[in-house]
């Protein structure tokens, strides 16, 4: 009795967190009868600090610096920042050259404390983050700032659009079904996570983060213990190009789940506390049950070849598990779709708990690095 009812609280779990959650939301969203967002207005523009964190990035810096200063926004409103985190190259007389209003030149300590180093030097009454090789829309800083018209927001995310490699990763179109989730969760208690790409906060609601800290998964949740909004703007658009191979997607994720350990628990995810009923109902839902899933794949396995022999719908269900791994092992040969949806599922479940293995080994995460294959 005990196994069956693990195998299928499980399984029930897994389910819910990908594909019935996102039905749930689309539900309340529909009794609510209100726009996902409403644009606010201001008297005049806000004036924003725009950081780009950069590490070793004098390929693409003065790209980044002349994608900024084209943004449809008063000059006179706008200040751009690029914080050095330590580079070695040329990242910091190319970002001077290319016209940044400054350039913090800061020794290495990882891409969280060259953000803080920055927010402390920012005059803007917003800030806004992007990376060093996001491009932004002309209009996507515009439309960023108008939430923040409600002094209830705090934080606010645009659209990130990955620019398909021509490899073997998936990850645009995860992307577009993330995007539908947040703009759901937007519409209700906030988005419980952000983008690296294009978001911003409000200055005086800017949280100073330990190096092991994460804006896009720290910042929503702790904001909304404090009363603010996190919101989806989905008509600010940036791009990026994606890792263009389904490895360096995972190496990426792997690098980004290190710190989750610290986040969840050492930064007070866990506790409600200061959470609205529905905000607490999203984060378990959408961050919680989804950075439990490798496991709750593993005791469903686990439960599942325990229970082979107590009836034929536990073969099935074996059957369907191994039927997805050995398609994700196919998916590495043959370059079907169902088959690379199956590797790409596998291998980005998998890089949770393969960032937790190496948290556990090597202690929290400082420094940071490019992803392959993204400039």
């Amino acid at each position: 009795m005990l196994l069956a009812a693990t195998f299928w609280i499980c399984a029930g779990l897994i389910v819910y967190t990908h594909a019935g959650y996102p039905l749930v939301l689309r539900a309340l969203v529909g009794m609510r009868r209100r726009p996902t967002l409403e644009p606010g207005t201001w008297e005049e523009p806000p004036r924003v600090s725009l950081i780009v964190a950069a590490y070793d990035e004098e390929e693409v810096i003065a790209a980044k610096v002349a994608n900024a200063l084209a943004l449809g926004y008063p000059g006179e409103r706008l200040e751009l920042i690029v914080a050095s985190d330590g580079s070695a190259d040329a990242t910091v007389e190319r970002a001077r050259a290319a016209g940044a209003d400054l350039v913090l030149d800061l020794p290495r300590g990882g891409k969280v404390a060259a953000q803080n180093a920055a927010a402390e030097r920012a005059s803007g009454e917003i800030l806004a983050f992007s990376d060093a090789n996001s491009v932004w829309r002309p209009d996507a800083l515009r439309h960023l700032v108008e939430p923040f018209a409600d002094p209830a927001v705090g934080y606010a995310c645009g659209q990130v659009r990955f620019l398909d490699a021509a490899g073997g990763n998936l990850e645009g179109a995860y992307w577009r079904y993330e995007m539908a989730v947040r703009e759901m969760e937007s519409a209700l208690g906030g988005v419980t996570a952000g983008n690296g790409a294009i978001y911003a906060v409000r200055r005086d609601a800017y949280i100073p983060l330990p190096r092991s800290g994460s804006h896009d998964l720290s910042l929503p949740f702790m904001l909304a213990k404090r009363g603010r909004r996190s919101l989806y703007v989905p008509w600010a658009a940036a791009e990026e190009k994606m890792a263009p191979t389904l490895e360096g997607e995972f190496a990426r994720k792997r690098r980004m789940m290190v710190g989750l350990w610290d986040i969840v628990v050492g930064e007070g995810m866990l506790r409600p506390r200061g959470y609205s009923p529905l905000y607490a109902f999203q984060l378990a839902s959408h961050r919680l049950l989804r950075y439990l899933t490798p496991f709750l794949h593993l005791l469903a396995l686990a439960a599942n070849v325990a229970l082979l022999g107590e009836g034929r719908v536990y073969t099935v269900t074996l059957a369907v598990q191994l039927a997805v791994l050995a398609a994700a092992l196919l998916g590495r040969r043959l370059p079907l779709a169902p088959l690379r949806a199956a590797r790409y599922y596998v291998m980005t479940t998998a890089s949770i708990a393969a960032g937790l293995w190496d948290r556990a080994r090597n202690g929290p995460p400082g420094t940071w690095e490019k992803a392959e294959g993204t400039r």
